[in-house]
């Protein structure tokens, strides 16, 4: 494969790890102004959350598929154990984002529910996230050799 090409999908691959994780640091001070306010300003609120969701969800899929075009055309063979640790960890947060911000977020207008249990479990989701894509982002730059 051409090196220029290849080196493409490694910037690629770096950037949507970056908007992977780096929006998500934007939901604490959101999450924390989002207590006690009026409903016309909760809703801007919400709207910042979605934008933030979308933008993490995309850079995920670019994630995802410069992630295989890495390893379709570079040295490391799919059973390598940092690989496969990876795409374990790819597939847990895939489904935790689904269900940890998705729902929460749903949830927020329903009538009876406690807007601040649901910021706190929305609070609690970005760094369970966070610290996910902080694994994967060590198992991509380590490599480590763990069987």
């Amino acid at each position: 494969m051409n090196p220029g090409i290849y080196g493409t999908i490694v910037f690629m691959h770096v950037i949507s790890a970056i908007l992977s994780i780096g929006p998500l640091f934007l939901l604490m001070p959101i999450i924390k102004r989002l207590r006690g306010v009026k409903t016309d300003i909760e809703t801007a609120y919400l709207s910042v959350i979605s934008v933030i969701i979308r933008i993490v969800m995309h850079a995920g899929h670019v994630l995802v598929v410069s992630g295989v075009l890495l390893l379709i055309f570079g040295p490391w063979p799919w059973y390598t154990s940092w690989v496969i640790m990876t795409i374990a960890i790819l597939l847990l947060s895939g489904v935790f984002l689904s269900r940890g911000f998705t729902i929460v977020l749903r949830r927020f207008h329903n009538p009876g529910m406690d807007k601040n249990s649901i910021l706190n479990r929305l609070n609690t989701t970005s760094w369970i996230y966070i610290f996910l894509m902080l694994i994967m982002l060590w198992l991509m730059v380590q490599k480590p050799i763990l069987w």
